[in-house]
């Protein structure tokens, strides 16, 4: 009897989830409640925004062996609970940053350029002579570029950076320098920095990161650009920095709260800000890479061998994650 999988979403891109069908009883989505559907499932297929915690764990029940994200990020999950009841979580690494980090060179040039607004204005029937005051940005080429968190995307916006002649600065504690990029610490990232990108996981020492301390620290003609996870970023705080030009523009793909709906974050709209709605990794290889992924984490450990990609610093397959 094929052991039963929950997926809480329908349509995922790709034929990953056409060769899990081969190997179990895929259900889903729910209706409703998530928790309701989980009944008896040995697997939950579940996005980055899916909230994964102890009530779901234990709706499951015994039988569930691994939580799957078909995400790099995993700030929804309660690792803990995972944990205590020696529940396998699964990420997707490895498949989104080539990407993402051609989404947040895309955010730096509109926002640095303030393409969007000329954009915009274009839209509006607004462009009725050439001015040349008109839609000025900032360059981009032969600027400082600051990656606070220097793994996969960082790294691939690290490589982009190079075509553009641009100085690179990261600080991430477990990432020296190299020869694209010089290691200094927060302060002085911020302070030499023309473009500041985001690329850290949201964690309780993450959360905020970003605040009104460091963005006053920052040029007043810098450039904040996330693509990471959006309670990295203080919104109130960045809000304000830009109506007292305490920087000049901002690129953002994540926000604190997410989907938003009709009721939009003062952010939205703003000329000085590109938003776009979590697309980093939207493309359709690489959607359907991280389904991918996602199946054969869950496939593994069904099969009772070790996750190939579990959450950083957690165990690979089911009793092992169990605390002491």
């Amino acid at each position: 009897m094929k052991q039963r999988v929950l997926a809480t979403r329908a349509g995922l891109p790709g034929d990953g989830m056409a060769r899990l069908a081969l190997h179990a009883d895929v259900v889903g989505p729910p209706r409703a409640d998530l928790a309701a559907s989980a009944e008896g499932a040995s697997a939950i297929l579940a996005l980055g925004n899916d909230r994964v915690d102890a009530a779901l764990l234990d709706a499951a029940g015994p039988s569930l062996r691994v939580v799957a994200l078909a995400s790099m990020g995993y700030d929804a999950v309660d690792q803990e609970a995972a944990a205590e009841r020696g529940v396998v979580v699964t990420h997707t690494p490895g498949v989104l940053a080539e990407t993402t980090a051609d989404l947040t060179f895309a955010l730096v040039l509109m926002a640095r350029r303030r393409l969007g607004a000329a954009r915009d204005s274009l839209a509006a029937g607004q462009w009725d002579m050439f001015r040349m005051g008109d839609y000025l940005g900032l360059d981009v080429h032969g600027a400082t570029l600051g990656l606070v968190g220097y793994g996969q995307i960082g790294r691939a916006v690290a490589r982009r950076a190079q075509g553009f002649g641009m100085r690179l600065l990261h600080h991430d504690p477990y990432a020296p320098a190299d020869t694209l990029s010089t290691s200094v610490d927060l302060p002085t990232l911020l302070a030499e920095s023309d473009v500041v990108s985001l690329h850290v996981p949201l964690t309780p020492q993450t959360r905020h990161l970003i605040g009104p301390a460091e963005l006053a620290a920052m040029k007043p003609t810098a450039t904040l650009v996330s693509t990471s996870r959006g309670g990295v970023v203080d919104e109130d705080a960045l809000l304000s920095a830009l109506r007292d030009e305490a920087i000049h523009s901002a690129g953002l793909d994540v926000f604190e709260r997410e989907p938003m709906g009709a009721e939009l974050s003062p952010l939205v709209g703003d000329p000085r800000v590109v938003t776009l709605p979590h697309v980093g990794s939207a493309t359709e290889a690489t959607r359907a890479a991280m389904v991918d992924l996602a199946v054969d984490n869950i496939l593994e450990v069904l099969a009772g061998r070790p996750a190939r990609t579990p959450l950083p610093g957690t165990a690979a397959s089911p009793g092992a994650a169990r605390l002491a």
